[in-house]
């Protein structure tokens, strides 16, 4: 019996140190990788190794050269498992985000507030000054930044360009949403913060920081973002990881949290510029109507999106550790400016034959 104590003593001591002991690096496939910040160099992980289906991989692309693509991208935890470039285009090649550029806006605006420079909850008159729309000063006192930031500013939609005449009212902020260019006057709220112009702040803080290139665009119209399908994959990298690049927490986690959750009760199908999949009901850009169901039926519950005009798409997807970047021409040359359209549920139609 003393010879058995010793024993179990021995073998309890020897499982105790091997756990002490257990230096067992994580697997590198399935450990979440970032690319350098400056150069070519970015891990791949082989569609094989993730068990996809490769046969239905070709049907993938053939689809997106049918629908105008110039180039695609996912990643898996971080690592490249498709890039394609279709029609001409080049990995070196600046395309336009249009409004999937949005959630660059929203991302900055974080940042300013976590800066201290600015709070969303504050009128946005205390950054843009009084008389900044075309409404009685009481309705305007109601507008808020972070109305700007969910779309329900009340503020007349129908009108593209942003300029003072066409900022009138339409109803009370925080009891419509109607998705229109108003979202810009975000980039003067955080300018006037920072008091530097938006794009040096953007280029400070959030560009430079992930190895990010491209340019903003300040139009007469649009404010877009060009940039590489790389950098785009960069920001849904940044977005997977709630707003933390490598070691450092570029944009605060509670504030992505806020950014890609339920903003407002009229569309939970939207959170502070970025598109909610898996919801009850949600709205498209250019109507009042409400739709029954999830945004995109096909894709996964828990995907986010930054969507923009002619299908240029950021889908991340949380549970399978994914980011799909979509660059191109509009799917439907006929519809170029719709914002949520058919062409997102039959592509996540060819994606779910290769990836389940």
């Amino acid at each position: 019996m003393k010879n058995m104590g010793i024993l179990l003593f021995a073998f309890l001591t020897l499982i105790s140190c091997s756990k002490d002991d257990d230096t067992t690096p994580p697997d590198p496939e399935t450990a979440m990788y970032f690319p350098p910040d400056s150069g070519t160099d970015w891990e791949t992980t082989a569609a094989s190794e993730l068990d996809w289906n490769q046969s239905a991989i070709q049907p993938l692309k053939d689809f997106l050269i049918a629908k105008n693509t110039k180039s695609f991208m996912i990643l898996v935890n971080g690592r490249i498992v498709m890039e394609e470039y279709f029609n001409g285009h080049t990995a070196s090649a600046e395309w336009e985000w249009n409004s999937a550029g949005k959630t660059l806006v929203s991302a900055t605006t974080g940042i300013a507030q976590q800066e201290g420079l600015l709070n969303i909850t504050d009128k946005a008159s205390d950054y843009l000054g009084a008389e900044w729309t075309s409404m009685p000063p009481e309705k305007e006192n109601l507008i808020t930044v972070k109305h700007l930031l969910t779309m329900t500013s009340g503020i007349d939609d129908t009108k593209q360009l942003v300029i003072k005449p066409n900022l009138t009212y339409v109803a009370d902020a925080g009891t419509r949403w109607a998705y229109g260019n108003v979202f810009q006057k975000l980039t003067t709220v955080v300018a006037a913060a920072s008091d530097k112009d938006f794009e040096t702040y953007f280029n400070e803080k959030l560009k430079s920081k992930t190895g990010m290139d491209g340019h903003w665009n300040f139009g007469t119209i649009f404010t877009i973002y060009h940039s590489t399908t790389r950098s785009m994959a960069r920001f849904g990298l940044l977005a997977l990881n709630k707003g933390k690049w490598k070691t450092e927490q570029i944009i605060n986690e509670p504030f992505f949290t806020e950014s890609i959750s339920t903003s407002q009760s009229i569309n939970p199908s939207y959170g502070y510029l970025w598109w909610l999949n898996g919801k009850t009901k949600y709205m498209i850009p250019g109507e009042q109507t409400i739709f029954p169901g999830s945004l995109i039926p096909n894709a996964p519950a828990d995907m986010y999106a930054a969507m923009g005009a002619s299908d240029q798409r950021i889908y991340v997807i949380p549970g399978k550790k994914m980011v799909i970047v979509r660059m191109g021409d509009a799917s439907d040359p006929d519809n170029p400016t719709f914002a949520v359209s058919g062409f997102d549920n039959a592509l996540w139609e060819k994606i779910n034959a290769v990836i389940n």
